[in-house]
């Protein structure tokens, strides 16, 4: 081939034959072995890209951008902006503001930290956290500042219906370890923290430790009961459910539990899962939420549970929860790999549907797996565009994209990071639908993007 699978999907959306060369290329896949779900002859996406000028994002025709954010600047704290973008969401403020939650994946090896005075860090040798940003209605930056300060590998998390940001560490060091080779935590870590929006100063950090001591990555809560969902970003991890004493008050307590596939016990979904299937689940109770040791997984797996290639981010729509691993998947034969780099699929994105009660374990089925870099490559933030669209984004190895997820498993390119090779990241919508807001990692920058997200 003349030109790479991946540029011919973006180029298929240019023109009015797109329907035609995009229903193709389930045959061009399938020749190379993969089980893509590009299959539905109507997925244009918003067309080709238009290649931007400055350099920084392509977008397709009618897109706009624009920077509201840069690692390395002054705050209105006056502190400097830490890098490492990573996991955020959008809330809506007074008279047509919007607030960013972001959190900043900073380990102690890193040069940046996230900096607040030493009675509101967690863990005073640790450097991550989150910062928020306050925009007025035209998009324009007018606050930001430190939210969350004294965490470590801070990577993603998850908004909760009453208006707060769950920011999850990925790191499970306890006093005295090293993260890794420089300097030591003086606390243990692996949880999750509670950032309120509208506090002008940083929160008061208490970790969360009924929701579990693992690799957490992200979550995400049913509005109807309560219950929060929790992916952890392991080659053995587990997805959890956590269902709180008191719905609202995470701080209470709570029951934290793992999912076991009825008559799969102990699976492993990273290769050769069937696809499109739904499985009913039930789930297994971790007795031991905050063990010293990381265990956690290794407790729900000797009872049952599910093993998911590093579960990373995830969403609800329409009663679902959509959910990625970003290296599940088959691997291909020939798949070129790095100097010492073991083999490893391109990325699943899974669907767990809640049963109408907690003892109803409900469904669970893979999505998507396309088994190509030119399709998906890494899928890890995941979110929900007002159209229904699935939004992810892509932590691969060459060019860095948003790709956009048709609810039948109709894969688009909806952007391009035109800048560098670093990874996208949280990204999220305004509650009015109006806004994508998006990071490229590090040199940390957060865009926003609008235009017409009805036109596909």
């Amino acid at each position: 081939m003349s030109i790479s699978r991946r540029h011919f999907l973006t180029l298929a959306g240019a023109s009015a034959t797109s329907s035609f060369l995009l229903a193709g290329l389930e045959s061009l896949y399938s020749e190379s072995g993969a089980r893509s779900l590009v299959k539905s002859p109507k997925v244009n996406g918003y067309g080709a890209l238009v290649k931007d000028p400055k350099g920084i994002l392509d977008l397709p025709a009618g897109f706009r951008y624009k920077i509201v954010s840069q690692s390395g600047k002054q705050m209105s704290d006056g502190t400097v902006t830490p890098s490492n973008y990573d996991g955020m969401a959008a809330f809506a403020g007074k008279n047509g503001s919007k607030i960013l939650v972001r959190n900043h994946e900073l380990r102690l090896t890193d040069q940046s930290r996230v900096i607040a005075a030493l009675d509101r860090m967690y863990d005073p040798n640790c450097k991550g956290g989150t910062t928020t940003l306050t925009l007025d209605r035209d998009r324009q930056l007018t606050k930001e500042y430190v939210s969350l300060a004294g965490t470590s590998v801070n990577c993603s998390g998850g908004t909760t219906p009453w208006g707060t940001w769950i920011s999850c560490e990925e790191n499970t060091a306890m006093p005295g370890m090293s993260d890794p080779g420089k300097g030591t935590v003086t606390k243990p870590h692996g949880y999750n923290f509670e950032v309120p929006i509208n506090s002008q100063t940083p929160v008061v950090p208490v970790p969360l430790v009924a929701m579990g001591r693992f690799r957490h990555e992200a979550i995400s809560i049913d509005p109807r009961t309560g219950i929060v969902y929790q992916t952890e970003d392991d080659p053995t991890g587990l997805f959890y459910r956590f269902m709180p004493k008191q719905p609202g008050k995470l701080a209470a307590g709570g029951i934290l539990e793992a999912l076991k596939i009825v008559k799969k016990p102990q699976v492993n979904t990273n290769q050769n899962f069937p696809l499109r299937q739904k499985f009913a689940v039930e789930w297994v109770r971790i007795e031991e939420p905050n063990p010293a040791e990381n265990t956690v997984r290794m407790e729900g797996f000797t009872k049952g549970a599910a093993q998911f290639m590093r579960g990373e981010g995830i969403c609800y729509t329409n009663g679902s929860f959509y959910f990625t691993c970003t290296q599940g998947g088959n691997v291909l034969p020939n798949a070129p790999l790095r100097v010492g780099e073991e083999a490893r699929g391109n990325g699943q994105i899974w669907k767990y549907t809640p049963g109408k009660t907690a003892k109803n374990g409900g469904s669970i089925e893979l999505f998507l797996e396309p088994n190509d870099p030119n399709i998906v490559d890494l899928p890890d933030n995941i979110t929900v565009a007002p159209n229904g669209h699935l939004i992810t984004c892509e932590d691969g190895k060459g060019e860095q994209r948003l790709i956009g997820i048709t609810p039948k498993g109709g894969v688009y390119t909806f952007a391009r990071n035109a800048r560098d090779r670093s990874e996208f990241a949280g990204a999220c919508f305004t509650p009015d639908g109006q806004t994508m807001f998006v990071n490229i990692y590090d040199p940390g920058i957060t865009v926003a993007i609008w235009g017409n997200w009805a036109r596909v």
